[in-house]
């Protein structure tokens, strides 16, 4: 494994130094460090890190520093679970090419217009940004080729997998027999992850971040009992009180975060929802308003928890305590994003403490009472 431990050491070319340096990044996280020569030599890879470290940068420096702007066809192509996640990617991807005009990043995934992507394509994009299922229906329809493919990346592997994904993926990877390099990011590592890197991987370089003191996501957790009834009020009095400008709510149901958007608004705080049944278009006018801060409230479900990553955002509310372990670090994993504090909220009710204790035995995070009155009579 080659470590670099500056972006300096890594001999970058002076467009991606500009562009980080204009991206306000100085110093690579962790699984920078040990990733980008090892991937910037040709090596496969299995990296294995916290969410909120850094993983796009990983392996979006070395492809951006080795496309050939000479061939006309997709050079890497990178696999994502969810259309969210593939939005932020090329969005980060874009930010780290903004010196390198004539690099064209591609996104492809389901819930939009094809033809408006087959356009896309058209204009010879190096790199594709892809959900399995609208990847595999463009290869279908012979609007896209993937001979030319050098590296391949699968992001957040084992969410992608445990989705049902695994024959899209097998499928993918089988037309790209010569392809150069296969690198795989995930938080864990599953059995079928491991099975897709034994087929298809070659001696591939191991890099594991642990989530201890140094990269650990410096979230202040706070818990709060208070009645379902008064928890929508709580959420206004959180954000005025702080002068928050991002705040994702999380609710366990469709129809809780539905009903939870309209009353916000009705006692003036604005916000919006996104869940599985919001039209994709709507859902990406969501989160661009979000990210813009013209937008202060997101409310959503557990379908926005992964695959989601919004800088700033200031705090996470958990509206109802989650029915996963899981889904409680993936919720408040939404802030305290690159080494910035984040705060998390999770209101409970009586009946639902053994549940936030169970919670608490798990992440090894104590949570800090705060009580109700603090905010709703002020």
């Amino acid at each position: 494994m080659m470590i670099a431990e500056t972006f300096a050491a890594m001999n970058l070319s002076d467009a991606t130094m500009a562009a980080l340096k204009r991206s306000s990044i100085v110093t690579p996280t962790p699984i920078q460090a040990q990733t980008i020569l090892s991937m910037m030599d040709w090596h496969d890879i299995i990296g294995k890190a916290p969410t909120g470290t850094g993983k796009t940068l990983a392996f979006g420096i070395p492809i951006v520093e080795r496309l050939d702007l000479a061939i006309q066809h997709p050079q890497a192509l990178i696999l994502a679970p969810t259309r969210e996640l593939a939005v932020q990617i090329v969005t980060e991807l874009q930010n780290l090419a903004a010196e390198s005009p004539h690099i064209r990043v591609a996104a492809i995934y389901g819930g939009t217009n094809i033809d408006r992507q087959i356009a896309e394509l058209k204009k010879h994009p190096q790199v594709i940004v892809a959900t399995p299922g609208r990847l595999i229906d463009h290869l279908n329809r012979h609007t896209l080729f993937l001979d030319k493919v050098q590296t391949v990346v699968l992001d957040e592997a084992d969410r992608m997998l445990d989705m049902g994904f695994v024959r899209d993926v097998r499928k993918i990877l089988d037309k790209m027999p010569k392809v150069g390099q296969i690198a795989m990011f995930s938080a864990t590592m599953s059995r079928a992850v491991m099975d897709i890197s034994w087929i298809y991987q070659r001696d591939p370089v191991e890099v594991t971040v642990f989530e201890d003191e140094a990269n650990k996501p410096p979230i202040t957790q706070y818990q709060i009992e208070i009645g379902g009834h008064a928890r929508v009020e709580m959420i206004a009095k959180i954000v005025a009180k702080h002068k928050y400008e991002k705040v994702m709510v999380f609710c366990n149901t469709k129809h809780m975060v539905e009903g939870v958007t309209k009353r916000l608004n009705q006692i003036g705080c604005k916000a919006d929802c996104i869940h599985g049944d919001v039209r994709q278009s709507s859902r990406e006018k969501v989160l661009a308003d979000f990210r813009k801060g013209h937008l202060p409230v997101i409310v959503a479900t557990d379908v926005a928890a992964r695959g989601i990553d919004i800088y700033g955002v200031d705090a996470v509310i958990n509206f109802d305590v989650p029915f996963e372990n899981e889904n409680y670090l993936h919720r408040i994993g939404r802030t305290g994003r690159a080494h910035h504090p984040g705060v998390a909220y999770t209101f409970y009710a009586f009946l639902e403490k053994i549940r936030l204790d169970e919670i608490v035995r798990f992440t090894k995070s104590p949570l800090t009472p705060l009580p109700a009155d603090e905010y709703l009579h002020q």
